[in-house]
C-alpha cells in the first residue's frame, strides 16, 4: 500500500496544509486546509476526500474547511475543546487580525477527537496523540514514522502561546512527556516551515 504526502503553503501566513492519498483507492485525507486552498483543490479531482482533520481550529489551519467539505461531502474531526472554534470567529483568530479582510467561520465538526483514539481512514491508522499547549484542543497525528503535529513543534521552534488559550507550560510538557517519547527517525510534519525528525529537535532545538 502507497500513501503519498503531499504539502501546500496556503494564505497569509504561510500554513501547510497536507494531503495523504492512499494511491490505489485514491481515497484520501486533508490535514488542515488552510486559507485561499486554490492550490490544493486542484489535487482533489478524481478523489474520495474520507476526511478533514484538524490539528487545532485557529483561523489559519480552517480557512478552507467549509469550501471542501461542501466539494467533497467529507466530515471534519476536531478536538472537542475547540469544537465552537468552528463556528466563531472571535474564538478562531480570525477577527483578531482586520488587515486579512475576512472572517472564518463553519459548521461544526462531525466528529471528536480525543487523546489516544485510533482512526482507521484510507486503509491506514492515524493515532491521535493531545498535545495542547499551543491551544487547548492541539492534537498530533502519528501514522507510521510520520507525525502530523501543527503549531507544537517547529524546526528548531516551538509554537507561540501568547494566543487566548495558549500556555508554554502546557506546551512543553506536550512535547516532552508525548512527542519527544516517539522513535528519533519520526519525521514531523508542522503547520508551518520546514518538515524535520523527532530525534533532531530533541538535539538542536533551543526552546526544549
Amino acid at each position: 500500500m502507497a500513501i503519498t504526502i503531499q504539502s501546500f503553503v496556503l494564505g497569509p501566513v504561510q500554513t501547510n496544509a497536507y494531503l495523504l492519498t492512499n494511491e490505489e483507492t485514491k481515497k484520501a485525507i486533508i490535514i488542515d486546509p488552510g486559507m485561499n486552498p486554490a492550490s490544493l483543490i486542484r489535487k482533489l479531482d478524481g478523489l474520495e476526500i474520507e476526511a478533514i482533520l484538524l490539528t487545532h481550529a485557529h483561523f489559519d489551519h480552517i480557512g478552507g474547511v467549509d469550501e471542501i467539505r461542501k466539494l467533497k461531502g467529507c466530515p471534519v474531526y476536531l478536538h472537542d475543546l475547540e469544537a465552537d472554534w468552528l463556528t466563531d470567529p472571535k474564538r478562531n483568530g480570525s477577527l483578531r487580525w482586520p488587515e486579512l479582510g475576512v472572517t472564518i467561520s463553519s459548521d461544526p465538526a462531525e466528529y471528536a477527537l480525543d487523546d489516544r483514539m485510533t482512526l482507521n481512514l484510507i486503509g491506514t491508522t492515524f493515532k491521535v496523540m493531545h498535545t495542547p499547549g499551543h491551544s487547548p484542543g492541539s492534537v498530533s497525528f502519528l501514522m507510521d514514522n510520520h507525525l502530523f503535529g501543527g503549531d507544537v513543534l517547529f524546526r528548531q521552534s516551538v509554537g507561540r502561546t501568547d494566543l487566548p488559550g495558549g500556555n508554554a507550560d502546557v506546551l512543553y510538557d506536550s512535547i516532552h512527556e508525548k512527542l519527544f517519547t516517539l522513535d528519533d527517525g519520526v519525521i514531523v510534519y508542522p503547520g508551518h516551515g520546514p518538515r524535520t525528525t523527532i530525534g533532531y529537535e530533541r538535539d538542536n532545538n533551543p526552546y526544549v
